[in-house]
């Protein structure tokens, strides 16, 4: 009987990928552990990872990072395929969207911050038509958007100005 050894190379590009994405994770865990007054009401401290790696490696890098972000988070707080896990995955894929496109925008009027408010406003609206389409089926959940866009705003603009400085750091 012969067995057949399947050899699974792993470069450094994995090797970088894991390590954003376990930085990702923890701030998903301490996102987590903080209270808040509205559910989906959070700092979105993983997006701090999430614009930095888009800014050094690219938007492909940054869209593995931000999924195995949503999917391990998920798993490590016992809400995989639960609606929290649909909600954050919805959020994650609108706002990718989003950073797709906004990273082809002028440098000179648009970087970090303006990349940070985009995706956590994106993020939000996309959790908000989940929510709408499958959990809540009633326009009054809109009712909440005034709210969750400001604290969206808010934390946009805090986690891209610490991006922007993390950043700005790491230049020579």
């Amino acid at each position: 009987m012969t067995h057949s050894v399947i050899e699974i190379r792993i470069s450094e590009e994995d090797r970088r990928i894991a390590r954003l994405a376990a930085a990702a994770v923890g701030l998903s865990l301490v996102d987590a552990a903080i209270p808040t007054p509205l559910p989906g009401v959070k700092p979105g401290l993983a997006n701090i990872i999430t614009l930095y790696v888009l800014a050094c490696h690219g938007w492909q890098t940054a869209a593995w990072v931000s999924g195995l972000r949503v999917v391990v988070g998920a798993l490590l707080l016992g809400h995989f395929l639960a609606p929290a896990f649909f909600l954050s995955l919805a959020g994650a894929v609108v706002s990718l969207a989003v950073l797709a496109l906004a990273i082809h925008l002028p440098k000179t009027w648009f970087g970090p911050v303006s990349w940070s408010i985009l995706a956590a406003l994106s993020h939000i609206g996309g959790q908000l038509f989940l929510a709408r389409l499958w959990l809540i089926p009633h326009n009054g959940i809109f009712l909440l958007a005034p709210i969750l866009a400001a604290t969206a705003l808010f934390f946009g603009t805090m986690n891209g100005l610490i991006t922007a400085r993390l950043l700005y750091e790491r230049e020579p």
